[in-house]
């Protein structure tokens, strides 16, 4: 019987967040060990359709870096980074786009609808479709200055930056009471196609649609201070603080920009969470503690 009355005391607890959050949206960037971990992998599905049950509106867009060398190397190319960005010729772009928006879209897909129920579907695409994330070949440049990086010599071909979104897209996805699952391959004026860092094209999304939240899963705790303790709450000005002390660092700072360049479109609230803990989104969502990194606009 007591442990029927913890599990009671749990619903009453998400009971407040459910009812602030009913019909808003949530971005959730989906990447790391949540897409490869099997059990992780359920766990992430039932956590999506739990949240679209009580009224919360899902959107996921979708990394897929370790898919994508392994199927290069299948082919017997061989994966190059530049800066720790994919270098991404016109051969890589092909592959790119086939793991992305085929097998990996296409399986986060069917995962979430074989656990969802009547009238609530996944569906898949790609940022070309309806020209959903136009994009432009990246200020490589600018890009690795804004990080404090050495500007690489190499040209790292079709990597792209986000120039714009059809929100209407997926807002009307969203009305018609879809999950839409997002590949975050962009699409240049002339109809190529660009491969889109994953964090970019979540956070210009959630800026796009006036998102509530915007869910990093990684493969880390969230944002660990100098002690390397984990940070379960900071601001935005305190997170631009810490990436220029350089407490901050390494592929944590392109995340943390992304979240604050979401924020600064309007997004209420980031969170970067473990992905390897299972149901992370409901406990960082749900629960008053939460588990990882959130990060507001101020403290109150």
């Amino acid at each position: 019987m007591e442990q029927l009355i913890e599990k009671a005391k749990v619903l009453h607890e998400a009971l407040p967040y459910i009812r602030e959050f009913h019909s808003k949206v949530f971005v959730i960037k989906y990447g790391g060990s949540a897409m490869t971990r099997e059990d992780l992998r359920e766990s992430f599905a039932k956590d999506v359709v739990l949240l679209k049950y009580v009224g919360i509106n899902v959107v996921i867009v979708h990394g897929g870096g370790p898919q994508i060398s392994l199927t290069l190397e299948r082919f017997g190319i061989k994966p190059k980074f530049v800066g720790g960005m994919r270098k991404t010729d016109e051969e890589t772009m092909h592959v790119v786009e086939m793991v992305l928006s085929g097998d990996v879209n296409k399986d986060i897909v069917a995962l979430i609808n074989r656990h969802s129920g009547k009238n609530i579907y996944a569906v898949g695409i790609s940022g070309r479709d309806g020209r959903l994330l136009r994009a432009r070949k990246l200020d490589k440049e600018r890009y690795f200055k804004d990080l404090g990086l050495p500007v690489p010599e190499e040209d790292i071909g079709y990597v792209g930056e986000v120039v714009g979104v059809n929100h209407e897209l997926i807002n009307s996805l969203i009305e018609r009471n879809f999950i839409p699952v997002i590949a975050p391959v962009g699409v240049g004026d002339e109809g190529e196609a660009y491969n889109v860092n994953a964090d970019v094209a979540a956070s210009e999304i959630a800026r796009s649609i006036g998102a509530e939240k915007i869910i990093f899963l990684t493969d880390t705790e969230g944002v660990k201070n100098e002690k390397g303790e984990l940070i379960s709450s900071l601001t935005k000005e305190k997170a631009k603080e810490l990436i220029e002390v350089g407490v901050i660092r390494e592929g944590m700072i392109p995340k943390v920009k992304s979240a604050l360049r979401s924020m600064e479109g309007g997004v209420r609230k980031v969170h970067i969470i473990d992905g390897r803990v299972q149901h992370s989104i409901l406990l960082e969502v749900f629960t008053e503690k939460g588990i990882g990194t959130e990060i507001v606009h101020s403290q109150t």
